[in-house]
């Protein structure tokens, strides 16, 4: 009996010498998240700086938070039709310059192939000599606000290297500092941030230009279709991204008269308070 009370007391103590107290184990595990989380702060800026990217192009692009469907909606519904190569496009052009069907033909063959700015020429000329063909209108409006949509992931993703690359716009020091002397007169960084700059203002030119064209094509197929509420909410969406705010309100409200019942009337009047908020900030400031 004695000699099995002194091996139940070997195993127990082979045990507890084999065994990390709890306190340790936690306070491993603290020491363990606290450099896990360090050097997520330091390695993982870029990666916070791409999701804060991607959630400001999800809430403009796909309408996060508004309760319809945003400008990717209508983009998705613009697909170019398959048809003649671009090459025998080309050519029936040049045999019969007056051939519109042939315009039509080329800018499919280059939508095909990618080629989004050479594609809107000939369709814009297809158009003008089928003004009553409202679908290529639409395919032509379709054109724009993806341009739009190009450049405007162009300025966002410029406005993200002026962050990262020329702090200094954000964060310089005071300007009777040495410091502040120093980096106001660095010839590199006024370089950069010169290049920087000019690109930005080049994208948001593009991007306004090629919305701007969307809501006129828009204009003018909802001119054509004045009962369609569908062309309304769309030459609202496309007059928002060209910051046509009065346009984008008068079609909102044109789309309401015509949809009383459709299921994105509450988002849609909440959407034009926010708008008329805009303007009324606007028209204060």
């Amino acid at each position: 009996m004695a000699r099995a009370d002194r091996r139940r007391s070997r195993r127990a103590g082979t045990h507890a010498r084999g065994r990390v107290p709890a306190a340790r184990v936690a306070t491993a595990r603290v020491a363990d998240d606290a450099l896990f989380f360090s050097r997520i702060r330091r390695q993982g800026k870029w990666i916070f700086a791409i999701i804060a990217l991607l959630f400001i192009l999800s809430t403009i692009l796909l309408g996060v938070g508004t309760g319809f469907g945003g400008l990717q909606d209508i983009l998705a519904s613009q697909s170019a039709p398959a048809g003649v190569s671009e090459e025998d496009a080309r050519k029936a052009i040049e045999e019969n310059p007056n051939n519109a069907q042939a315009y039509r033909d080329l800018s499919s063959a280059l939508q095909t192939k990618g080629e989004l700015d050479a594609a809107i020429p000939p369709l814009a000329k297809y158009v003008s000599m089928s003004p009553n063909d409202t679908d290529a209108r639409r395919e032509l409006a379709g054109l724009y606000l993806r341009q739009a949509d190009r450049w405007q992931t162009q300025a966002q993703l410029v406005q993200l290297q002026i962050q990262t690359e020329a702090p200094g716009q954000t964060f310089m020091p005071p300007g009777d500092s040495k410091i502040g002397q120093v980096l106001a007169n660095d010839p590199i960084t006024q370089a950069r941030t010169s290049d920087l700059n000019a690109r930005l203002n080049e994208a948001l030119t593009r991007m306004q230009s090629a919305s701007t064209n969307a809501v006129r094509v828009y204009e003018q197929i909802a001119k054509a279709l004045p009962r369609d509420a569908t062309v309304q909410f769309e030459l609202a969406q496309a007059a928002e991204a060209a910051s046509d705010i009065p346009t984008a309100i008068a079609a909102y409200r044109a789309f309401l008269r015509l949809a009383p019942e459709d299921q994105s009337g509450p988002a849609v009047r909440d959407r034009i308070k926010q708008l008329e908020g805009v303007s009324a900030g606007n028209s204060g400031g």
